[in-house]
This record gives structure tokens, C-alpha cells and sequence, in this order.
């Protein structure tokens, strides 16, 4: 009797997958004239924009940006984990302060509010400590206190507080109540069953939104004019388009700064994700190739329909 015939690796093909062609084909051909009708228009004035792209006032502007986001954003972050430690304090007056806080700031549009901390001023012509009802000990001039910059970040960072706080809750509920019980079993104290357990797992639900809320303060930068505050990017390059009589190529000078600083953004939040997203792999990315095995062999043994077996080098080993 003969022996049976080897067996042979079964020889197979991608699936044709023609739709794939057809969208990247749609997709070259619609960035193709989007990019043409960008160079061809000489209406953009493309000279313009390039000139005053790196403008001083430009700059000027870029930084006054940014430092609105950063405060903006610190004293968002300070007021939603008080806010969120209060909201889920048993404490039913630090609850319901919170509960307020958040009704308040959420309820009302963020224009409303920064035009009313532009209006302070107005309002109080003088701010005091002291007792109620009693003597004033300190006596000083509003708007010496809050100046426009001051109001700015008031106004930005007060109402972010209220959105950031269900956020950091969320995250903070997300973790399962059993951590709590044991760390609490083994005797930790609150402060460090927070620190060294609940945020580290907490981060990795907070960290996403959290994100995208700062690249939207960014944006939102653009309506402290209603404060007013007039040295942020967009009013730098208003004031510039005004003088010039060239609004277009502005607006295209402070769409290229925002959309550079939103990358440069996205990028660390990226990496944020991935550092505390640690342990919570799905299992989707694929496995490093072994040594010694083919790209014909590994894609088999991806398919999971065979056992993986040590590889031998050419040397025998």
C-alpha cells in the first residue's frame, strides 16, 4: 500500500474586496478637487496668509490662547473633582451644593456668563471680607480684583468645572465597589484607597472626555471678546483682517493655528489613553511574529485552526 499523499498548505487568496477600491478611487478624486479648488482660488490669497501666518500679534495671540486653555482648564479640573467628591459625599448640605453648582453653570450659556463677569464691575463696585452684616476688614476695587483676563478665565473655567464634575464622577462610579471593600478590608485609608487604587483605574474612563473638553476650551477661547478680552487669537486676527481689509485670509491664519494646537493635542491625549489604558487590552492587536516563522505560517496560525508549534531554525536549534 502506498502511503497517502502529503499534505499541502492550502494555497489561499485575499478575498476581493472591489468596494475598497472604489471608495479610496472616490475619496482621491474628492481630495483632488478640494486641494485644486484651494490653490486655484486666488480669492484665498494664499501670499496673505503665509505673511502674517508667524506674525508677532499672531503669536501674541497663539499665547494669550493657550494660557486661557491652561487656566481655563486647571480650574475646570479643581472644581470637578471637588464638585464630584461633594456630589458623592453622604453629606446631604455638600450634595446639595454641588447639585446647585452644576444646575447653575450648566443651565446657562457660556457667552451669558462670561458677559456677566465682564459686568461685575458694574454690579460691585467694591468687594469685602468680613462679617455679614458686620464690619468689612478688607475693602478693595473690583475691577482691580477681576480684570478682564481674570473674568476670562473665571468665566471659562467655572462653567467647565460643572461638565468636567459628572465626568470625573462617572469615572470614579466606574470602578467596582468591591475595590473599595477590599482595600478597605486590608485597611487602607480612604485618602490612599483613592490615590493608589479607585483614580489609577478611574483615569482610564476620565482621561478620553477629558480630552476632548480641553481641545473644546480651546475653541471655546474665541468668545471672551463678550468679557471683553482682546488679545486671544481670534480677535488678533480679526483686528488684523479689519485693518487690512483681508477678513478670509485671517480666518485662515487662525483656522491653521487652532487645527495645529488641536493635533499637537489629540497626540497627547493619544498617549494618555494608551498609558492608563494599560491591562485593559482587548485583544485585537495582533501578535508578534515568532522567529523563524513565515508571514504564511503566522497568518495560520492566526486563524486559530491549528496548535502552535516551536519553530526550528535553518541551524536545527
Amino acid at each position: 500500500m502506498s502511503d497517502p499523499a502529503t499534505p499541502q498548505l492550502i494555497k489561499a487568496r485575499p478575498v476581493p474586496r472591489p468596494g475598497r477600491w472604489l471608495s479610496a478611487a472616490v475619496v482621491l478624486v474628492l481630495v483632488a478637487m478640494f486641494i485644486n479648488a484651494l490653490i486655484t482660488n486666488r480669492k484665498f490669497q494664499w501670499d496673505f496668509v503665509f505673511r502674517y501666518l508667524f506674525d508677532p500679534m499672531v503669536l501674541s495671540g497663539v499665547g494669550w490662547t493657550l494660557f486661557l486653555t491652561v487656566a481655563a482648564m486647571t480650574l475646570g479640573i479643581i472644581m470637578a473633582v471637588t464638585m464630584a467628591f461633594m456630589r458623592m459625599s453622604t453629606n446631604p448640605v455638600m450634595k446639595a451644593v454641588s447639585w446647585a453648582y452644576i444646575w447653575f453653570f450648566r443651565g446657562t450659556p457660556i457667552y451669558t456668563q462670561l458677559v456677566f463677569w465682564g459686568l461685575i464691575s458694574v454690579l460691585y463696585e467694591k468687594l469685602s471680607l468680613g462679617i455679614p452684616f458686620g464690619p468689612e476688614f478688607i475693602v478693595f476695587d473690583t475691577k482691580d480684583v477681576i480684570t478682564a483676563g481674570v473674568g476670562a478665565v473665571l468665566g471659562l473655567g467655572l462653567n467647565e468645572g460643572a461638565y468636567l464634575s459628572e465626568i470625573v464622577r462617572s469615572g470614579l462610579n466606574s470602578v467596582d465597589k468591591g475595590q473599595w471593600e477590599a482595600a478597605t478590608a486590608l485597611g487602607m485609608k480612604r485618602s490612599m484607597i483613592l490615590r493608589r487604587i479607585i483614580v489609577p483605574q478611574a483615569m482610564r474612563v476620565i482621561v478620553p472626555p477629558t480630552g476632548n473638553e480641553t481641545i473644546s476650551m480651546l475653541k471655546t477661547t474665541s468668545l471672551v471678546l463678550a468679557v471683553p478680552f482682546t488679545l486671544d487669537l481670534t480677535f488678533t486676527t480679526n483686528a488684523l483682517g479689519n485693518r487690512f481689509f483681508t477678513p478670509l485670509p485671517m480666518l485662515i491664519v487662525a483656522a491653521l493655528w487652532y487645527l495645529f494646537i488641536t493635533s499637537v493635542l489629540m497626540i497627547g491625549q493619544y498617549y494618555l489613553e494608551a498609558y492608563y489604558g494599560r491591562g485593559f487590552e482587548d485583544g485585537s492587536k495582533v501578535a508578534k511574529k515568532p522567529r523563524g516563522m513565515s508571514a504564511k505560517q503566522q497568518a495560520i496560525l492566526s486563524a486559530g485552526t491549528v496548535q502552535p508549534k516551536p519553530t526550528i531554525d535553518q541551524e536545527g536549534r
